[in-house]
């Protein structure tokens, strides 16, 4: 010790002590979805500090076990340790390494660098000693595990046991509190979800000393040892970062947070999850087909988003395809053009035929080789016939198709030219579950939302509320009813068999872009409407991937899975169609220089 201080004495010339700073951190702001599941942290780097009493005693124990055993009875610092290393370190001619207690560990981690030199140590030493008289150990502890470093872009024990565990802290078992210790001497060696087997091997020297200082016993010990806790590969909830990201731009818009904020969302952490689950296992079917990326959404009737899916892989791309990625619509388009077709006075059995047609030097194909003549409107959207919609489209106007698609919510530039009818224009799904959640609610516009409430921690104080949805009635009847009719065919007998799911009132569209770089199913039913979109970043094409095959299957593997958990009705029927009155007939001018004509009498009531 005597060399110690003198080494320190040569480091700190100036015998004035330094005080302890001011402990700070930035404001988190933190997402949770309907149930109150967290789903996502953004904002300052660090949690509030841990409240050990809240936590099973052997969780803080591990650490003070494998880290700091003397933790109780020290002053900050352990005086025997720190001569045992700077004896050993002078050998080697370094600078003292190790020996850091818990206190020490939380002083560096709050207001020094990691530098290697004794003057970085020796005002570690001191800024631990204060840390010591100004707060209790159990504080201490805290601010310790809300602060360290658990690797995989975790800070603090919270973030850790959803990482590595995908739930609260509170709930860790030993095994798995002794996993998280473990990880305290390298990050990257003893990642449980990268190294398993070196995370083994130090978990089992953190049991034992766990063991030594009487935190467990040696039963517990050996039932601990016995367990095989599930340790996530990738974050849980990485499928959720897509939908945290578009919400906290939304939130940060309202202004900078100045202090710890949660905001409560329509998200379903289920629901998500089991989107997540049937979009990667179709894409993982669909990979040799050339499917590499897809994206999701499902609004319920009011347009609350309950899944967003933007990617096959958060880890890998953060870009969130559901929200930004604007592609070719194809046949999904085409509901628009009926739609608009309807509203001028055609109907479900109208006949018409499916042949060769030419419009502005354009001819379009169909996906069958053969042309199949007569048809109705009905067969006609349900085989998704390209000449019919483009004859129709060129009939009742595209810019009315486009005024239709503008009505319903899509806000992306539309093109007017005759292949217009069959979905060139560029959308993005959550436009697209927008506009087709007026088809699924009776008719009213919605817009994408998610935010339900922002309040302060703890249950604290609520500070917005999200109004009421302005959902105005956009689709009327009949229209509205025969086309939701028409669309049940698509999925009872037409390019979307695949979607099909008994027992449920199904309706929507497929759709496939030229040259298959796009491949969409987009569906309904009373309470929630659901659009999948599946394709390539680099806009290539895949091979033979139409609407009606990997979308529709993905699009069906969530919603067999979320209708069980929603309180699904039929589909609306809209509201009432207005009474055909005839418009009153013209009054005839008189001719010049007749006589006016005499008021007809007032009716006499019967």
């Amino acid at each position: 010790m005597i060399g110690l201080i003198a080494a320190l004495a040569l480091q700190l010339p100036s015998l004035d002590i330094p005080q302890l700073p001011p402990i700070t951190r930035d404001p988190q702001i933190t997402y949770v979805d309907r149930n109150g599941v967290v789903i996502g942290v953004r904002g300052g780097r660090y949690a509030p500090p841990e409240d050990i009493s809240r936590l099973p005693a052997y969780v803080p124990a591990a650490f003070v076990a494998i880290e700091d055993r003397r933790f109780y009875e020290h002053p900050g610092f352990d005086l025997e340790g720190i001569a045992r290393a700077v004896l050993t370190d002078i050998g080697s001619g370094r600078a003292a390494q190790g020996a850091s207690t818990i206190t020490q560990q939380l002083a560096r981690n709050l207001f020094l660098s990691s530098s290697r030199t004794l003057q970085r140590k020796g005002t570690e030493l001191i800024y631990a000693v204060e840390l010591e008289q100004k707060f209790t150990k159990q504080q201490i502890l805290g601010l310790y595990l809300s602060r360290v470093y658990f690797g995989s872009g975790a800070y603090g024990i919270e973030a850790a046991a959803r990482r590595y565990f995908n739930k609260p802290a509170a709930k860790l078992t030993i095994r798995e509190a002794a996993m998280l210790a473990a990880i305290m001497k390298s990050p990257a060696e003893y990642d449980p979800a990268d190294q398993p087997e070196k995370s083994a091997e130090r978990t089992a020297l953190v049991l034992n000393a766990m063991v030594e200082t009487g935190a467990i016993t040696p039963a517990q010990r050996a039932g601990a040892l016995a367990q095989r806790p599930h340790v996530w590969k990738t974050a849980p909830d990485a499928p959720e970062q897509y939908f945290v990201d578009w919400v906290d731009a939304q939130v940060r818009a309202m202004g900078p947070p100045h202090v710890d904020l949660v905001v409560e969302t329509t998200l379903d952490a289920r629901d998500e999850a089991s989107a997540q689950a049937s979009v990667s296992s179709t894409v993982d079917r669909f990979s040799r087909a050339g499917v590499a990326q897809a994206a999701l959404v499902a609004l319920d009737p009011q347009g609350g988003v309950r899944a967003m899916i933007g990617g096959v892989d958060y880890a890998a791309s953060s870009f969130n395809r559901a929200v930004d990625a604007h592609r070719q619509a194809g046949s999904s388009w085409k509901p628009f053009v009926y739609l608009t077709a309807l509203e001028a006075g055609h109907t479900p059995d109208e006949i018409v035929v499916d042949q060769p047609v030419t419009i502005d030097g354009w001819s379009p194909r169909d996906f069958e080789p053969t042309f199949l003549g007569q048809v109705t409107l009905t067969t006609a959207l349900a085989q998704s016939i390209n000449t019919v919609a483009a004859n129709l489209a060129d009939t009742v106007g595209r810019q009315n198709v486009a005024a239709t698609a503008r009505r319903l919510g899509v806000t992306t530039p539309i093109n007017l030219d005759p292949a217009m009818a069959l979905g060139t224009s560029l959308v993005t799904p959550i436009e697209m579950a927008e506009a087709y959640d007026a088809f699924a609610n009776g008719g009213d516009r919605v817009q994408a939302w998610a935010i339900e409430r922002v309040r302060l921690p703890g249950g604290g104080r609520v500070l917005w509320t999200h109004p009421a949805p302005v959902t105005p009635n956009v689709i009327g009847n009949p229209a509205l009813s025969e086309l939701d009719q028409m669309m049940r065919q698509v999925v009872i007998s037409g390019t979307g068999v695949g979607a099909r799911i008994p027992g449920y009132d199904l309706a929507g569209k497929t759709g496939t872009a030229s040259d298959y770089k796009d491949a969409w199913f987009c569906g309904f039913t009373g309470g929630l409407t659901t659009v999948v979109w599946m394709g390539r970043d680099d806009d290539t094409p895949m091979r033979g991937v139409v609407g009606g095959s990997a979308p529709a299957a993905a699009w069906r593997g969530f919603m067999r899975v979320a209708l069980r958990r929603t309180a699904v009705t039929p589909i609306p029927p809209g509201p009432p169609a207005p009474l055909a009155i005839p418009p009153p007939t013209p009054a005839l001018s008189p001719a010049p220089g007749a006589a006016p004509q005499p008021e007809p009498p007032e009716a006499v009531p019967m």
